[in-house]
């Protein structure tokens, strides 16, 4: 049984005079010790379904329509507030966005991780803990850096403590989200390297969202590719990136930077991502899509499985 299956879900947002709905119709499953990558541009529906998960996303503004979330054996949808407040953290734990902004500011980095040990492990609530937790996620003199505050150790070096803080609750499940934005190359190839150390350590399952198709490569099992709330295209991941098949994956690929072959200019998608409540009729991708063709205006297409563990939304994926 897969540790999370994300059936069907469906989420909108409420506004004066209408739903706009964010999220529509997405299916994702993970298993126990998979590392998937959800890839997209902003404003695709990433971060929402990712918050789904712990059903995190406030209610209102956000109605959960339709689907459901099973996680670890229950469904997140129908779960009580004690029960949500079970697996947040000792199930399903995060790593959000820009560390810098989710960190205490005025509190002692030691404390804030103290704080998660006490919250979902109160007996492991030590100095001991916390410095055992730094060396795991290879902060170097741990012992002096619990005394730290967050302005006074580097962006990566923060990221690393929020780490540590997801990991304190032992979850099954850790949701990274664009754990490597605003930090440089260098900075971003070690926190993959440490979350991929980690998943193998520990043994966890990892969801790892970002904008950037060239980051994968070397830690996802499967990536699955968002675009305007549905999932366009789904596939193990060395399979995905030796021939993507959707247009719009393609057009992803085609915008990460070559370090090899002949200096050329980057390829950029025309338009933009559309906003909910505004999405076009027949295919999303249309708008924007080289390839399209007439039928793609008014036709949507469904999610359908081309080859084997291989899922297309696209009238002429091939």
């Amino acid at each position: 049984m897969a540790l999370l299956d994300i059936k069907n879900l469906q989420l909108d947002f409420l506004s004066v005079d209408a739903s706009l709905r964010a999220v529509d119709g997405v299916s994702l499953s993970i298993d126990a010790g998979e590392t998937v990558c959800l890839v997209g541009e902003s404003g695709c529906g990433k971060t929402v379904t990712a918050l789904s998960i712990g059903r995190l996303v406030p209610t209102p503004p956000a109605k959960y329509v339709g689907g459901e979330i099973l996680l670890n054996g229950g469904d997140v949808l129908k779960m009580s507030s004690a029960e949500l407040k079970n697996i947040r953290g000792r199930v399903v734990s995060y790593v959000f966005q820009e560390p810098s902004a989710s960190l205490n500011p005025v509190i002692r980095i030691g404390k804030q991780i103290k704080e998660s040990l006490k919250l979902h492990r109160p007996e492991h609530a030590t100095d001991e803990e916390v410095i055992r937790l730094l060396k795991l996620v290879r902060i170097p003199a741990p012992e002096s850096r619990i005394r730290n505050y967050p302005f006074e150790m580097s962006g990566g070096m923060q990221q690393r403590v929020m780490i540590a803080m997801a990991l304190a609750s032992e979850p099954k499940l850790l949701v990274a989200d664009e754990p490597t934005t605003a930090l440089d190359v260098t900075i971003q190839a070690q926190i993959l390297e440490l979350l991929l150390d980690l998943k193998q350590r520990l043994g966890m399952s990892i969801l790892l969202i970002t904008h950037n198709l060239g980051i994968v490569g070397d830690i996802a099992d499967r990536v699955a590719v968002m675009y305007a709330g549905q999932i366009v295209e789904l596939a193990p991941a060395r399979e995905l990136l030796r021939r993507p098949l959707h247009p719009y994956t393609k057009a992803l690929m085609n915008s990460v930077p070559q370090l090899s072959g002949q200096s050329t200019r980057l390829s950029a998608i025309p338009g933009n991502v559309p906003r909910i409540g505004n999405f076009p009729p027949g295919c999303r991708f249309y708008p924007r899509c080289p390839s399209a063709k007439p039928e793609c205006s008014s036709t949507m297409p469904d999610l359908v499985e081309v080859e084997p563990k291989r899922w297309v939304r696209c009238l002429y994926a091939k």
